[in-house]
């Protein structure tokens, strides 16, 4: 018979590095009490790291950096995942990942139909804002993202530059994605997002 213990290892060495477990990943296994505790253990061990309250991962080999946690996106990307929730980044974070601003955000926010609230990751924070349904229903990777840009950057504040690198961005789009993702954006959003612009 294979304790817990072992159970737990296994599941976990038969996964990529780099991936982030909760505590309910591993409730085939056994019980919550006892698969926290045994994930303490592996933390205290060296085998697996804490990485934010009740998340964990085991560090991918790198040869020129060493062990490699998770970022904070991958984080936040497997809390969506495991919540089953729809999450769209926005504020900042959405310019950035467009390529609008090099600045690389300390604190990432997403809109989401899940539960608002906050996780701390080392000195980071992920933060989980309430949204309606339709500030999350967009489909597109990029034309979401737009959206969300869009806003932060507000009305007639948009220059040409930023401009150019959206209509750039878009192109990558899928057709059908865009226009779905047009219908749900304000009026003035739709007016810039139009591939005929």
């Amino acid at each position: 018979m294979e304790s817990a213990d072992d159970k737990v290892i296994e599941k976990i060495y038969r996964s990529r590095g780099g991936v982030v477990y909760f505590t309910d990943s591993f409730l085939d296994v056994s019980n919550a009490k006892t698969v926290s505790k045994v994930l303490e253990r592996l933390v205290l061990d060296g085998k697996l790291h804490r990485v934010a309250t009740g998340m964990y991962a085991r560090p991918v080999e790198d040869e020129n950096m060493g062990p490699v946690l998770p970022g904070i996106e991958e984080i936040a990307e497997a809390i969506i995942k495991r919540d089953k929730a729809r999450a769209v980044p926005t504020g900042s974070y959405a310019l950035y990942k467009l390529g609008l601003t090099t600045q690389v955000p300390m604190n990432v926010v997403y809109y989401t139909d899940s539960s608002a609230r906050k996780v701390k990751v080392g000195n980071q924070i992920i933060t989980f804002k309430k949204a309606s349904t339709r500030n999350v229903s967009a489909i597109g990777e990029i034309s979401r993202l737009v959206i969300q840009a869009l806003r932060t950057i507000g009305k007639n504040n948009v220059t040409e530059n930023e401009m150019r690198v959206i209509r750039e961005r878009l192109a990558e789009e899928k057709p059908y994605h865009l226009q779905h993702d047009i219908k749900l954006a304000p009026e003035w959003i739709r007016q810039l997002m139009r591939p005929s612009q």
